[in-house]
């Protein structure tokens, strides 16, 4: 039974997840949730008190699911620059492949809907992107000079750019190129002069 509960659980998330990428929050239903999620009312209130609680499940579970994924690349071997690139080029698959994430990330976006404090994901990309920068100028692969805080920090602000905008223009069509070239503007400033 407690198995069960999860699952019923959790796919009242990923229904809602769908619900809120597709139509955003404030038109985003409960009707509408329980019939994308297949489950009664009282399936979803057993759950959850509220739309806004829904939603901030949401954004929980899409946090999870990214840095799940993104276990695998830290915990790679790969230079740290390199795993730093392949975050971000993980997170944009994820847009295009997981409707938790795209939930997730719309909500994020719409937060002053719901009164909602969606700082905690961002101040952890940040940290890890600081974290990687910092060992990158350590291995000798990024400036020794370079600003590493500031540096992540304008790196998690430009991919969140990046992918809003292809989201509004492109409907993420071009999400995986657009983040490339991000990288090829900003490798150069990172870079150690021999190398560029």
């Amino acid at each position: 039974m407690q198995q069960r509960a999860k699952d019923t659980r959790l796919s009242v998330i990923e229904g809602a997840a769908r619900v809120f990428a597709e139509v955003g929050y404030g038109n985003a239903s409960l009707t509408d949730i329980t019939k994308r999620a297949g489950v009664t009312k009282g399936a979803l209130y057993f759950h959850f008190t509220s739309k806004r609680e829904l939603a901030l499940a949401v954004i929980e579970e899409q946090h999870a699911v990214v840095l799940a994924a993104g276990a695998e690349i830290l915990a790679s071997g790969a230079p740290a620059l390199e795993r730093l690139m392949g975050l971000c080029m993980m997170f944009g698959q994820q847009l295009l492949d997981e409707p938790v994430v795209q939930g997730g990330i719309r909500l994020t976006f719409e937060a002053s809907a719901f009164d909602a404090d969606v700082s905690g994901p961002y101040q952890d990309w940040i940290r890890t992107a600081e974290q990687l920068l910092q060992q990158a100028a350590a291995d000798g692969a990024v400036r020794p000079d370079l600003d590493s805080a500031a540096f992540a920090r304008y790196l998690i602000a430009s991919f969140t750019g990046v992918q809003m905008v292809s989201d509004v223009l492109t409907s993420r069509e071009d999400v995986m190129l657009r983040i490339e070239q991000m990288w090829e503007f900003m490798l150069p400033a990172l870079l150690p002069e021999p190398i560029r």
